[in-house]
């Protein structure tokens, strides 16, 4: 059977997805046999899930049945994207948006969006937005290119794998700015994990979890959807009441017996994208990189100034300083991302967590995160404990630690 009409729309760096979702919205044809608004639509995207997962947490309300107690806010990335597909295809609808599909998704469940789009573009319009080019769908054979609010090219498919990718070697000059103060780190392990073993209602998550991170090591953590991954995250951070009673030693201490969770959290830097959605203050670039010194969310206490003077060298490498005085909320989320990255280092704390930092990210930009995290991991004493499915071009961790699902829980070994 002859497929249907399915076309994307590559968003680069200075594109605007907004304008383009307006044009689709308003009955701008490009190829289409008809326009959108004589069509019966879904949109399948991140807003999209959250705003299912907000139903949920907000008026426990289960509109879609998910892997974990059917509750989509419990589910991994995988399994929240896999139901909400399933929803959006059972409304039968004569169109399908898909943007950034496979953020966040291990190749078994990429493997999984791609056959079920890949069917349904047979009997529907399919229309998808991306910024990463290695995640274009196999079957689209026709590419527009947006730059701000137009679209500027219409490629083939052969002429889009043609161009050249982002070269980010020369995106930063001058070293990363020096701390005011340094951490007093004991000697030891920073995160060691002896046979660490965890369970939510009778279910095992994790067994026989060993491992240990020292000062200085780049690693990163990787395994499928729903393997464990958060979970081992909030026994490092803290947040997790599972870490009590278990081996596990953090900056020096076992769990329970020294630290309370306030100083362990002062000694980690951490970022994820969803931190974006945590600011809705006025803040000012400069304001938001100077809270990293207070752990707030904004700035309640007058800085000192040398405290100053190192988030101005931060925006200065990051190439934002100008812009410094404009307000957090009014940057595109890649400048917003690179501005909590500078937050989280300057006190150069003893660990930097990055928790799938560039999903969402265009190419150019994740080139130049990518830049970015080797930067620090080259300049400075900081242990960098990087979490992504995605292996970044260019990215460069010293050593990778691997989560295997087991049907009695997953087991970790570093990868060789």
């Amino acid at each position: 059977m002859k497929k249907k009409l399915s076309i994307a729309f590559y968003i680069t760096r200075e594109g605007d997805k907004d304008w383009l979702m307006q044009q689709l919205a308003g009955g701008n044809y490009f190829d289409f046999p008809l326009p959108l608004s004589n069509l019966k639509g879904e949109v399948f995207s991140n807003k999209t899930l959250q705003y299912f997962i907000d139903e949920e947490l907000r008026h426990d309300h289960f509109e879609i049945v998910a892997g974990v107690q059917n509750r989509l806010s419990l589910s991994s990335s995988g399994e929240q994207r896999k139901a909400l597909l399933s929803y959006i295809v059972a409304k039968n609808p004569d169109y399908l948006i898909v943007e950034n599909v496979f953020d966040s998704l291990d190749k078994v469940t990429r493997a999984y969006i791609v056959s079920t789009l890949n069917q349904l573009a047979d009997d529907i319009l399919l229309i998808q937005i991306f910024s990463r080019r290695d995640e274009l769908l196999p079957f689209v054979q026709t590419i527009y290119i947006v730059e701000g609010n137009a679209v500027n090219a219409k490629l083939e498919k052969d002429e889009f794998v043609a161009r050249p990718m982002v070269d980010p070697d020369s995106a930063f000059t001058g070293s990363i700015p020096l701390p005011i103060k340094t951490f007093n780190v004991q000697s030891g392990p920073l995160v060691k994990m002896m046979d660490v073993k965890v369970a939510f209602n009778g279910r095992t998550v994790l067994q026989k979890i060993c491992w240990e991170i020292n000062s200085g090591e780049f690693w990163q953590l990787i395994g499928p959807n729903g393997s464990g991954k958060s979970t081992l995250l909030s026994l490092i951070t803290g947040n997790s009441p599972k870490g009590y009673g278990q081996n596990l030693v953090l900056f020096g201490n076992k769990k329970g017996t020294g630290e309370t969770v306030w100083e362990i959290k002062a000694k980690i830097g951490y970022f994820t994208p969803t931190m974006t959605l945590q600011f809705e203050r006025q803040d000012s670039a400069e304001q938001m990189i100077i809270s990293g010194f207070f752990d707030s969310v904004g700035l309640y206490i007058h800085p000192s100034d040398g405290q100053v003077q190192i988030a101005r060298e931060w925006l200065k490498l990051i190439r934002m300083y100008k812009d410094k005085q404009q307000p957090f909320r009014m940057f595109p989320e890649g400048k917003q991302r690179m501005i909590l990255i500078a937050r989280a280092m300057v006190k150069h704390p003893p660990l930097l967590i990055l928790d799938e930092p560039t999903a969402g990210l265009d190419d150019e930009m994740a080139a130049l995160f990518t830049a970015l995290i080797n930067k620090i991991a080259a300049e400075s004493n900081t242990t960098i404990l990087y979490v992504s499915h995605k292996q970044e071009h260019g990215l460069s961790p010293g050593k990778i630690f691997e989560l295997i699902p087991t049907q009695n829980g997953s087991i970790g070994q570093i990868a060789k």
